[in-house]
């Protein structure tokens, strides 16, 4: 089914016709001329198809199970009489699925929702291909949004590749994707999708939220050893090359430990005060 123009013409001037008919029939009808009878008749049959249009909104016309076309324009028409008139709003509607409780790439129970934006484009695959337009993008929207949720993890902790949580917008895109292939066949036009709900299931929340403690613990440790490298490094480097002390190899490693020691330590390091020699 594809949306086509429907005839009509302005309703003012099929008002000041259809006036003008029934005034001229029953005038007729008082001077005993039958003609004025059918005049009544066509001004009433043409009164039913007088059609008022409001904006953002669409009417479909079918005559006798046969489409006719499709009213757009706001305003005052006449269009086809005896036709039957299915109104479509056209406005731009919000749709919040419901939390869905899906398992990612990886298997982890997760809590998902979604909200999609949306329009109808086409009334007449939105009449006439599906049921119920709004209950078809309410289902669809919730079985796109469970598909791209079993396409990713949850999180990548090790930070390679894309995850619902690191990647929201390249997710929603490709969700609004899904959705507009969809529900192009409702004649539905999907403005935009994002997650409003994205959490671990509650069975799992707890070790998981340990996984990533221990995840950024172990990360930070990684940028603390490395700095701390790079810190005593650079100071022998730089007594070395002044000249304040000849070190020696064992000095070296003393010295080396001393350092690691007192910048990777979580605790306040209590300095020892050596008065005498090493050796």
């Amino acid at each position: 089914m594809i949306e086509k123009k429907a005839w009509a013409v302005n309703g003012y001037l099929a008002l000041i016709f259809m006036l003008a008919l029934l005034i001229g029939g029953i005038a007729l009808v008082v001077q005993v001329n039958l003609v004025g009878i059918p005049l009544i008749i066509l001004a009433i049959i043409l009164a039913t198809g007088i059609l008022v249009v409001q904006p953002n909104k669409s009417y479909a016309l079918v005559f006798f199970g046969s489409y006719l076309g499709t009213i757009r324009e706001p305003g005052l028409w006449l269009s086809v009489p005896l036709a039957i008139r299915k109104g479509v709003s056209l406005r731009v509607r919000n749709f919040n699925s419901k939390t869905l409780k899906v398992n990612d790439i990886e298997g982890n129970p997760v809590e998902i929702a979604a909200v999609v934006v949306f329009r109808v484009v086409d009334t007449a695959k939105a009449m006439f291909d599906v049921e119920k337009y709004e209950e078809f993008v309410e289902i669809q929207s919730e079985t796109a949004l469970r598909h791209v949720a079993t396409r990713y993890a949850y999180d990548h902790f090790d930070g390679d590749g894309l995850s619902l949580r690191g990647n929201p917008e390249e997710v929603s895109t490709e969700l609004m994707n899904e959705l507009q292939q969809r529900l192009r066949l409702a004649g539905v036009e999907v403005s935009e999708a994002r997650l409003t709900h994205l959490a671990y299931a509650t069975e799992i929340a707890g070790t998981m939220l340990q996984r990533q403690q221990a995840s950024a613990i172990l990360s930070a440790r990684q940028i603390i050893v490395e700095g701390a490298v790079g810190m005593v490094q650079m100071a022998i480097e730089r007594i070395e090359k002044d000249g304040v002390v000849k070190l020696d190899e064992e000095r070296k490693a003393t010295m080396i430990n001393n350092l690691l020691v007192s910048i990777v330590s979580e605790r306040a390091v209590q300095p020892v005060i050596n008065t005498g020699t090493m050796y």
